[in-house]
């Protein structure tokens, strides 16, 4: 009898030894899961910071008026190929479309901040370390109106031309369009198509 109440004494305590065991475990295996993923998180940071500061460049250059001036010189070559075509022989009204790669880029002026660190470590055996830390901080230039001052605007890469045009039908205006068109846009003469308009 005495047995007995020892053996489900003995059982019991295990039991719950084990529950807690496993109990123990998951919090173990959940705490390890969340410090992997912040581990990952910081290094992926500390990879890509060039990568995060050209991004908030670009933010900081794209909330300015810049990209009106950007799409102005997109739209401007289409009316400057516009007014000049339609002043040649032949051509008469004339519509233009230029396609384009990508779109385009402005790039900020940032004043850049270089600082660096030596710190010298002597052990107790007498030897001694040197450690050297260098930082560089990049910061956008702003202006007055909090808008980011603009070093330059990339323009994208032109990728192909229509032209409409009233004289279209003939072969002689139309190679004509073509070699302006090429001549100012620097496209190989395939990429602009010169279509004669509808009447």
């Amino acid at each position: 009898m005495l047995k007995e109440k020892i053996k489900n004494y003995i059982s019991k305590k295990t039991e719950g030894n084990n529950k807690k065991n496993i109990e123990n475990l998951v919090v173990f295996l959940i705490l390890l899961i969340i410090t992997i993923i912040a581990i990952n998180m910081i290094w992926a940071k500390q990879e890509n910071p060039e990568e995060e500061e050209n991004n908030s460049y670009k933010i900081l250059a794209n909330n300015n008026d810049n990209s009106n001036i950007v799409e102005n010189n997109e739209y401007d070559l289409q009316k400057e190929l516009e007014d000049i075509l339609s002043k040649m022989d032949g051509i008469g009204k004339v519509d233009v479309l230029i396609t384009y790669s990508q779109t385009s880029t402005v790039v900020p002026m940032y004043s850049e901040t270089e600082s660096s660190t030596i710190t010298e470590e002597t052990d107790s055996g007498g030897g001694t370390r040197k450690q050297e830390a260098s930082n560089i901080d990049k910061e956008v230039i702003i202006d007055g109106d909090n808008n980011a001052i603009t070093q330059t605007v990339i323009l994208p890469k032109v990728e192909g031309a229509i032209v409409i045009a009233e004289g279209g039908g003939n072969a002689t205006t139309k190679s004509n369009i073509i070699q302006a068109v090429s001549a100012v846009t620097g496209l190989a003469t395939y990429k602009v198509q010169v279509f004669e308009m509808q009447k």
